[in-house]
């Protein structure tokens, strides 16, 4: 069974491919639908944030996935299977993202904190919404805040 996608667009930003220490929530982008999507974007500026699913086009090993690491490649935090991450090296390169929707311009989505690399296709994008997407109660492993403090105090 096959699984076939195409791109809807692109990101546009100034971040290129394996620039490491980047504090993304800041990272201002540009999504850039193709011709024949625009009229898809209707309505999607009476939202603040949106959902953006893209594909991790230049995360790719060399086909020997491990399915354990470090969370950022950081020895000092625990060792977690990938699922337990945002690691881009996954079974499939399938990346999301919620994103502050800043504005519309015609064919372009002009966002903060989307967690792509400059050039990174697009496969889709839906509104968020606080009924079914807003989640209370959540629980995160410990490590997470530990490294969240790593990369406040780099930044």
């Amino acid at each position: 069974m096959g699984i076939r996608m195409e791109p809807i667009g692109r990101i546009a930003n100034e971040v290129a491919f394996g620039r490491s220490n980047v504090c993304w929530e800041s990272i201002t982008s540009t999504i850039m639908l193709l011709p024949q999507w625009v009229e898809g974007l209707d309505g999607i500026e009476e939202f603040s944030h949106i959902i953006v699913i893209f594909y991790l086009d230049r995360a790719k090993s060399d086909g020997s996935l491990r399915l354990k690491t470090h969370p950022m490649g950081r020895p000092e935090l625990p060792e977690v299977g990938i699922f337990a991450t945002r690691s881009p090296f996954r079974p499939n390169g399938i990346g999301v993202t919620t994103v502050r929707l800043l504005r519309r311009e015609g064919d372009k989505l002009i966002v903060e904190g989307l967690d792509a690399y400059d050039g990174t296709p697009v496969l889709d994008i839906k509104p968020y919404l606080t009924r079914g997407d807003l989640v209370s109660g959540v629980k995160v492993a410990g490590w997470t805040q530990r490294l969240w403090q790593m990369l406040d105090e780099e930044a």
